[in-house]
């Protein structure tokens, strides 16, 4: 079946799930991708001729912690977490590659190519198994990780992961065809900060630098590059399900979902409950634990970050 009409909650949708900018005053009218400011020191590794990652590697517990982020964003989205649980555990969290400051490029973007780039990086840290944490995207890239790598992941956490929503073959359609690099440029600065909103619940205040990067990043050099690795992020993702080999991840999971989640289930194309969504992927996966946290949104681990944090002290005890 072909899409050919685009709905406007559809595209709207599709616009939420990344991180945007809207046109604030005071805001530098151009900034490098280089130049984007980290809570912690941000350390390079060499992963293969033309794959530069930029990482932050914090605490130096017996485990480590590795964070992985979503769609159009950073490895600044996990910086109440790193704060909060370096006393206790290594935490590494990475940009990936084409997000961030790390390298940017025509790379062949897949989920299953993002863990196999993960494990060249632990490999380049001499780390040989960790805890691997994702979010959204990061969330279906460590299940795949997990799935093809097993001896190297140690115990999973999902934090509103892509992948327990199933989608018809003609909506995965629609997503290949019409979610372009051109289409990601191009959105509305108007319409952007309201996007960023719907990641949260209650956006918190100390949430703005996600909108403020994004508006000075629009005219970086290398942004057309980003938005490329959105787009193949995008098809990645629709082309890659691991709804039906759930059963198959062997790692102690933990699974935390905002209640008040507005983006999972895709709300324009099916509608329903988030936690009808964290339920069919926790009764999958053999030994998982489900948190669901109350007024909380997409970003659970920052909106509600004591609780999140709480809830990993908890699953790592």
């Amino acid at each position: 079946m072909k899409i050919n009409m685009l709905p406007i909650g559809l595209l709207m949708w599709f616009s939420i799930a990344l991180t945007g900018c809207t046109p604030y005053k005071n805001v530098p009218l151009k900034m490098e991708f280089a130049d984007l400011q980290y809570p912690f020191a941000v350390q390079y590794a060499d992963i293969e001729t033309d794959i530069r990652i930029a990482y932050v590697d914090e605490g130096s517990g017996s485990e480590t912690i590795l964070f992985v982020h979503g769609l159009g964003s950073y490895l600044p989205a996990w910086h109440k977490n790193i704060q909060a649980l370096r006393s206790d555990y290594r935490c590494i969290a990475v940009d990936l590659p084409g997000y961030g400051k790390s390298s940017k490029g025509a790379y062949p973007i897949t989920m299953e190519w993002y863990a196999d780039i993960l494990v060249k990086f632990m490999a380049e840290l001499k780390i040989d198994s960790a805890i691997l944490a994702g979010h959204s995207m990061g969330g279906q890239i460590a299940m795949i990780m997990a799935l093809k790598y097993p001896e190297q992941v140690e115990r999973l956490i999902l934090v509103a992961p892509a992948g327990f929503e199933a989608f018809s073959e003609g909506e995965k359609e629609w997503f290949r065809e019409n979610i372009t690099a051109r289409g990601v440029k191009l959105t509305p600065v108007q319409q952007i900060r309201a996007n960023l909103v719907h990641n949260f619940y209650n956006m918190p205040p100390d949430a703005e630098f996600m909108v403020t990067d994004r508006i000075a990043l629009r005219h970086a050099h290398d942004f057309d590059a980003y938005c490329y690795t959105i787009r193949k992020c995008v098809t990645g993702m629709v082309d890659q399900p691991v709804l039906d080999v759930l059963d198959a991840l062997q790692p102690p999971t933990l699974i935390v979902f905002g209640q008040n989640d507005q983006l999972i289930p895709n709300p324009y194309l099916h509608g329903g409950r988030t936690a009808d969504i964290a339920n069919i992927g926790a009764q999958k996966i053999p030994n998982s634990t489900l948190v669901l946290l109350a007024d909380c949104g997409h970003f659970a681990q920052y909106e509600q970050a004591d609780a999140f944090n709480q809830a990993v002290r908890d699953f790592l005890k």
